[in-house]
């Protein structure tokens, strides 16, 4: 059973993630988190000491579980391709109802703080996900001929790609652009008979 304590955490939680995703970091202040969630701004700063420490909590929390998500996929007995259409399908609806606001300050002006973060949790994961790759290159699942060095190459410069304001001029919406980046990504390393 769930204590008080922690089922204010989860209102915060998702009022937050609900706000931010809608308004971004910059705009969104504590009393709003704490109204949208209908709690005190006391039980607030008893979870958290700001709103950056807010920020990276959810922003981890959502990371964990992506991953595991993620791991779970790429862990199961079904085919690579498979694999690929159901990372696809998680892709598509964790960037479900981004903003342009919250790219903004999550991408193009996040704070060093932010930006800090962000790169130790893409240093995390990325290696992870290379490992899988040459994995499935071995067994034929991805093209021979791509260094996986190049892979990682790509994954870590896709944020700076997103930064480009030109970029977001020519889709309606964030998820479009994660999506447009997700499917290209995983179509241009299938083998080409796949």
């Amino acid at each position: 059973m769930e204590s008080i304590a922690d089922q204010k955490l989860k209102e915060i939680l998702v009022a937050a993630k609900e706000l931010f995703w809608k308004y971004g970091f910059k705009r969104v202040t504590i009393e709003e988190v704490c109204r949208e969630a209908n709690v005190s701004k006391m039980t607030f700063y008893k979870h958290f000491k700001n709103k950056m420490e807010l920020i990276k909590y959810l922003l981890n929390h959502i990371y964990d579980k992506a991953i595991k998500q993620y791991r779970d996929i790429m862990d199961s007995d079904i085919p690579f391709h498979e694999k690929v259409k159901k990372t696809l399908d998680l892709k598509m609806e964790q960037s479900k109802n981004i903003s342009n606001e919250f790219m903004n300050d999550y991408i193009r002006h996040a704070d060093p703080e932010m930006v800090k973060f962000l790169n130790q949790k893409m240093d995390e994961n990325l290696q992870m996900i290379v490992n899988d790759y040459i994995q499935a290159q071995k067994k034929g699942d991805i093209r021979k001929d791509i260094k996986p060095e190049f892979i990682l190459y790509i994954l870590n410069h896709l944020q700076e790609i997103v930064k480009d304001e030109q970029l977001e001029k020519i889709y309606d919406n964030p998820q479009d652009i994660i999506m447009e980046f997700t499917n290209f990504f995983f179509y241009g390393i299938l083998p080409r008979n796949k």
